[in-house]
Order: C-alpha cells, then sequence, then structure tokens
C-alpha cells in the first residue's frame, strides 16, 4: 500500500475491528521508533473502546516524556489488505488534531512489513513455494 510523507512523518491508514464492529483510521504515523502501536481514544470511542478496571495500563517513554496509556485487545487491525488479528494495542488520548496514532515496531514486525522509502510504500514479502510475492 501507499504511504504519505507529509509534514516531515509517514502517514498509513488502518483499520480497527473491536466487538465486531469496524473504523478506518487515517492519519496514523509509522513509528519505528515507537515499541508499540498506539492508537487515539478519542478516534475509537465510537467502538466502545474505553478504559475499564480490568484493563492494564502501561506507561510509555518518549521525547515528550512519561506518559500512561490503557491496553485492549482488539480483534483484527488492517492495514491493505493484511490483517493481524488479537492484538493489544495502546489507547490514550493523543492531543494532535492531525494525528490518530502510531503504527509502531509490535505490529511491523509481527506482520512482517518492509517498508520501502525510496517509493513510499509498506508491504509484505510472502514465501509461495519457491517465490516471494509482494503483497501490499
Amino acid at each position: 500500500m501507499n504511504i504519505e510523507f507529509r509534514n516531515g512523518l509517514l502517514f498509513t491508514t488502518l483499520e480497527i475491528t473491536y466487538n465486531d464492529m469496524s473504523k478506518v483510521l487515517g492519519n496514523i504515523v509509522i513509528d519505528t521508533g515507537a515499541s508499540r502501536t498506539l492508537l487515539s481514544q478519542e478516534a475509537v470511542d465510537d467502538l466502545g473502546i474505553r478504559v475499564s478496571g480490568n484493563d492494564e495500563i502501561v506507561t510509555l517513554y518518549g521525547i515528550g516524556g512519561k506518559e500512561h496509556a490503557f491496553v485492549k485487545k482488539v480483534d483484527k487491525i488492517t492495514i491493505g489488505n493484511n490483517s493481524i488479528c488479537n492484538s493489544k494495542i495502546d489507547f490514550k488520548i493523543i492531543e494532535y488534531d492531525d494525528i490518530n496514532g502510531l503504527l509502531g515496531l509490535d505490529i511491523l514486525i509481527d506482520a512482517g512489513y518492509i517498508l520501502d522509502l525510496k517509493n513510499f510504500r509498506l508491504y509484505q514479502d510472502k514465501l509461495v513455494g519457491d517465490k516471494v510475492l509482494n503483497e501490499e
């Protein structure tokens, strides 16, 4: 799938499914410096993703300092034509109007994504027999 280079950041779109409801989220920053994927709590509120007493609370460290997020297991994350099921995703209020989340290394590595910065594409290589098929 094509990615967009905007304001010095790489943006993509993903679809999140939780309790059999789905929503497409744009303005997701591909962040190879983020160990975990983090999505805006406000962007998924209509899916019923809210903090509860049973949720794990994690501490995130970055350039902005220390912040906290809650973790939920989601049914599926779909990026392009590829889906990752039963992933644990971090959620918190993100204070930027033009960013709905960070696609972190947990999803990028788990799904085996390749980030092609020359052509601004994100894809997976699939080995079928002795041939490698590129899938976007």
